[in-house]
């Protein structure tokens, strides 16, 4: 059975379609909206591509954190990168825009990604959640235990060699561990057997610049394993 949430972005999306036209009134048969809600079932766990994962997750709202979103902020980069970058939660920018990355910090990361030779679209970036937290606070347990499963699902299907962990929360989580930053970031982790490193958000050096210095030791580490890759 097509899910309510399904139907609800189904009929949404036709009608801001139709505004673009400039129709005001509404035309939909009821075989239409059939079709359409076919189209959109499927397990998401079955999906072969990223974007057909985003597809069937794009409507998502098992956790709170879907009440107060404008857009759902999947994930955005190359399918095939070696490298995957993971942040903690959409903020404003990034909800209105429907990417990560896309404010402040996320200009501190083009910036810090050029400086290692590394382009965006080389790269893959997404968030440990993809719905916008109110207020912009951190992520909780319970939201991100909901989100986890389509995150191992972009990593599944990404495939990375790399993972970054930009910022306390996700490396934590990810590793499974309370240890404080300074402990984690410096080093190379085994995260499923893939090569895993956890570094300074770059919102937190938008706010403490001291922690540059170290951002920068550890995107040379980044850049001299995956180097390592091609070998």
């Amino acid at each position: 059975m097509t899910k309510k949430s399904d139907l609800i972005y189904l009929v949404t999306n036709y009608l801001e379609q139709q505004a673009e036209l400039g129709l005001n009134e509404l035309y939909m048969s009821k075989k239409t909206v059939k079709k359409s809600a076919v189209s959109s079932n499927g397990n998401w766990q079955d999906s072969k591509t990223l974007a057909e994962l985003n597809s069937k997750i794009h409507g998502c709202t098992k956790c709170r954190l879907a009440k107060g979103r404008t857009k759902f902020v999947f994930g955005v980069g190359n399918p095939k990168a070696k490298l995957m970058f993971i942040g903690e939660a959409p903020g404003r920018d990034e909800d209105l825009q429907g990417e990560p990355f896309v404010g402040r910090a996320g200009q501190l990361l083009d910036k810090i990604l050029a400086a290692i030779n590394f382009k965006r679209e080389e790269v893959y970036i997404a968030n440990m959640v993809k719905c916008r937290p109110p207020e912009n606070r951190a992520p909780e347990t319970d939201e991100m235990d909901t989100c986890h499963p389509y995150l191992l699902k972009q990593i599944e299907l990404l495939k990375p060699r790399i993972i970054c962990c930009l910022g306390r929360i996700s490396g934590q989580y990810l590793l499974q561990t309370k240890e404080a930053l300074g402990k984690l970031r410096g080093k190379i982790h085994d995260y499923n057997g893939i090569k895993l490193m956890v570094t300074y958000h770059p919102a937190a050096l938008l706010r403490y610049p001291e922690y540059k210095k170290e951002t920068w030791e550890d995107m040379k580490l980044l850049r001299k394993e995956y180097e390592k890759l091609s070998a």
